[in-house]
């Protein structure tokens, strides 16, 4: 009993070395680095390459329709390669400081306040009616809301005729149906429902890229946030301009840094923004952009072509000046669907760090180029450490803005 006890520990113990073992064989860990999928432009060398010698490599070898790679070892069939033709897509590479300008689809509602009724009462309509922060106020008497002045018009209007306001409203993914009536501030003399609103957000980023076959461009790198409520701002229109950075206050651990810049939403204008998403803001420029250090635009690199290593960004310290410095790659994290924190970004350029402490407040949507490649943008800061933060890779920016990126057989739809 006690030798078959200790046969099957000796047993076990072996297998598990072996196991942690495995992955350490340089045939094994050339099969495991063979990916299932690999995305290659239509002008592109359709080749994977399993590395290792001619002696240790496996062979590759494409199938009949030059869709799929399949790998063997010793004339036997181990693993086979999707081969995922893409467009060849070539972007002007962003950097600018750009204004940013977004109205509200409907009003937002951000806090509540009591009204003064007769010197002594107070109340809150819109409290009592139960609307709650970071509510959207779509319709009120069946009337669209697109500012605070329609709104205000309804409140002015409901009150004089003492009747109540029917209002349609946007809770999360939610329509819900209200009704409050006005109360009467005497001191104030006009009508109010008690609630904080507003109708429109602005601030400053960097443009990521523009592609001049369809003036569709993409900046931030993520998504605009109320101040208030913390909420993604629905936009029923917007419009993006250029800015001029003025100064730059330094970050520090715990402290984010910040750009500081003067934008005229008149006399400057970029174009439209039609889309604030995770991903950053969409639109078309009204005109076309242009990139001295890359007047030729770039390719774009996907999630698996990027590497570990040294890497570019392009942004604005001062006035309208673009500027290229050095990050590396930290880690990269590519996926399948889409996500907006693929990979891991240090500052190491030394004057960029003397001017900003790493990555600040406006510089995110900064373009990641890297072997002569567009990859993706800056998106987040690390608050504990302001040197590093997110990036997020080019094809979800591009996914987001509508531009396609695979090329399509005959009869089949783009993904």
């Amino acid at each position: 009993m006690i030798h078959q006890k200790t046969f099957k520990y000796i047993c076990g113990s072996v297998l598990l070395l072996f196991m942690l073992i495995l992955p350490l064989i340089a045939p094994v860990q050339k099969y495991l680095s063979i990916p299932t999928e690999v995305k290659v432009t239509a002008t592109a060398d359709k080749e994977v390459d399993a590395g290792g010698d001619d002696s240790e490599a496996l062979t590759a070898f494409s199938s009949t329709d030059d869709h799929q790679v399949f790998y063997e070892f010793a004339g036997v069939p181990l693993k086979k390669t999707e081969l995922k033709t893409m467009k060849d897509i070539r972007l002007v590479p962003g950097g600018q400081s750009v204004g940013v300008e977004l109205h509200t689809k409907g009003v937002l509602v951000v806090g509540h306040h009591l009204v003064n009724v007769d010197g002594e009462e107070k109340s809150s309509p819109g409290e009592e009616a139960n609307v709650l922060v970071g509510d959207i106020l779509l319709k009120g008497n069946g009337k669209e809301l697109n500012s605070m002045e329609e709104l205000s018009s309804i409140v002015k209007d409901s009150g004089e005729d003492e009747q109540a306001i029917d209002l349609t409203i946007k809770r999360g993914e939610e329509i819900i149906k209200t009704s409050l009536t006005p109360a009467f501030n005497a001191q104030e003399d006009e009508y109010q429902i008690g609630l904080y609103i507003r109708d429109s957000a602005a601030g400053i980023g960097t443009m990521t890229f523009f592609h001049p076959e369809s003036k569709k461009y993409g900046a931030l790198g993520h998504v605009i946030s109320d101040m208030d409520t913390k909420k993604p701002i629905e936009i029923h229109e917007g419009t993006i301009v250029r800015s001029h950075v003025t100064s730059i206050e330094k970050g520090s651990q715990g402290i984010p840094g910040e750009k500081k810049a003067k934008f005229s939403m008149r006399d400057d204008r970029l174009g439209n923004i039609t889309k604030n998403t995770p991903f950053g803001i969409f639109g078309k420029l009204d005109g076309d952009m242009e990139n001295s250090s890359y007047p030729d635009g770039l390719p774009i690199g996907f999630a698996e072509q990027v590497e570990e290593g040294p890497a570019q960004i392009m942004t604005v310290l001062d006035g309208e000046e673009m500027q290229s410095f050095d990050v590396e790659i930290v880690s990269n994290m590519p996926k399948k669907s889409a996500v907006t924190k693929g990979m891991i970004v240090k500052i190491t350029d030394k004057e960029l760090l003397a001017k900003t402490g790493g990555i600040v407040q406006g510089m995110s949507g900064s373009p990641i180029i890297q072997n002569g490649k567009i990859i993706g943008a800056v998106t987040h800061v690390f608050v504990n450490d302001p040197t590093s933060g997110y990036g997020v890779h080019i094809e979800w920016m591009l996914q987001e803005a509508g531009i396609e990126l695979s090329e399509t057989k005959e009869g089949q739809k783009a993904s």
